[in-house]
């Protein structure tokens, strides 16, 4: 197997972007691979470690580079925000998978992520959890003359996501996505609240 660089950073940039439930919680690693596997496989491969751990893996992203990949691994829990620390208990479990299994070709950083408000949508059943919100979609092949598509999920049709769109329903086949996410609702999101309290009154002359 190949030596690899394992050397795990986590820069001021990534912790300024974990303040909040809207994160992410990043955390990066630098490695060197031989063969490869697509994000389907690499998700398949990560679920169950990453279910060890009491965390749902929400998919993967895999983009090729001549230079240097990514593969962005989404984590999520029920309850609670993911934290740091189970950022870099996956990195530590998902970078042993990667050691064993070698899936990836060339140099790539590993990066775990919680989702965020504008959630990436993976699989069939996310879709369907997500009825009633709206979503941007990218799509390998055109739809009705688009490759992305903005609106809001209004059914779950067996392998088909239904999304309203232009004052009509559009069909798209979930094989043909390349790409979802949830497009956030920012009014809807409640500010923090404020102090309460009786306003100052007027004090009281002395006579």
């Amino acid at each position: 197997m190949r030596d690899r660089d394992h050397a795990a950073r986590r820069t001021d940039a990534n912790r300024a972007r974990c303040d909040g439930p809207s994160g992410p919680f990043l955390f990066l690693q630098s490695c060197i691979a031989g063969d490869e596997m697509n994000a389907e496989q690499l998700t398949r491969l990560f679920e169950p470690v990453i279910a060890s751990l009491g965390l749902e893996c929400l998919g993967v992203e895999f983009v090729a580079s001549l230079g240097s990949g990514l593969v962005r691994v989404y984590i999520d829990v029920e309850g609670r925000h993911v934290t740091v620390e189970d950022c870099e208990a996956v990195s530590r479990e998902v970078s042993g998978l990667l050691d064993v299994n070698d899936p990836i070709s060339g140099r790539y950083t590993l990066e775990v992520s919680s989702p965020g408000f504008d959630r990436p949508l993976f699989a069939v059943a996310q879709f369907a959890r997500f009825i009633g919100e709206a979503a941007k979609i990218s799509v390998n092949l055109a739809v009705n003359g688009r490759r992305r598509l903005q609106g809001t999920i209004v059914a779950v049709d067996g392998d088909n996501i239904v999304l309203a769109q232009d004052g009509g329903d559009v069909t798209i086949a979930h094989s043909n996505i390349e790409k979802a996410k949830l497009v956030p609702d920012f009014s809807a999101i409640d500010p923090a609240p404020k102090p309460t309290g009786a306003k100052p009154g007027k004090g009281k002359k002395n006579s």
